[in-house]
């Protein structure tokens, strides 16, 4: 059974963990490195835990039989409180088409939701068409926003946008 869990300085050994294998499975869905973060003490991770849950993010990961097999995060804007982001979506292939990652975008949707935000926002590697397909059967939009990918300039991040009343 998947269950959804907060990131917290407790587990984050195991948020260490998804994000690292995240960032060497899928290396153009993010806009950090592995080999960036890999070069993170465990202390980082622990401190980066406690800024991904904290007044103005939420990250969760998505738990089959105490193994992550998924993670997500939201995070306010600065100069829009009624906007937020989902970031740092990823599941594993393993568990791919099994619901986890509408059960995490959920998770960040209520976290919003909780803090009044009306709309979410996210950016998508314009070559990830599953990606693209599967936000938007959750709602989301492409809204016609674009800007290069950091780590290939050959690439573009599309922005997607949905209502969250």
């Amino acid at each position: 059974m998947i269950e959804i869990e907060l990131i917290s300085p407790t587990n984050a050994p195991v948020f260490k963990n998804i994000r690292l294998r995240a960032l060497q499975e899928s290396p153009t869905a993010f806009s950090s490195t592995y080999t960036d973060e890999s070069k993170l003490t465990d202390m980082d991770w622990v401190n980066r835990a406690s800024r991904w849950n904290s007044a103005n993010s939420a990250a969760y990961l998505a738990m089959d039989t105490g193994s992550a097999v998924g993670i997500a995060a939201g995070v306010l804007d600065r100069n829009d409180p009624q906007r937020a982001d989902l970031m740092s979506m990823w599941v594993a292939p393993t568990h791919r088409r099994l619901g986890i990652g509408r059960m995490l975008v959920n998770a960040i949707a209520t976290w919003a939701r909780a803090q009044n935000v009306l709309h979410l926002w996210l950016m998508v590697t314009g070559n990830n068409d599953r990606a693209i397909e599967f936000y938007r059967s959750l709602g989301f939009a492409l809204s016609g926003r674009s800007e290069p990918y950091r780590n290939d300039a050959a690439l573009l991040n599309l922005e997607m946008h949905r209502s969250l009343s």
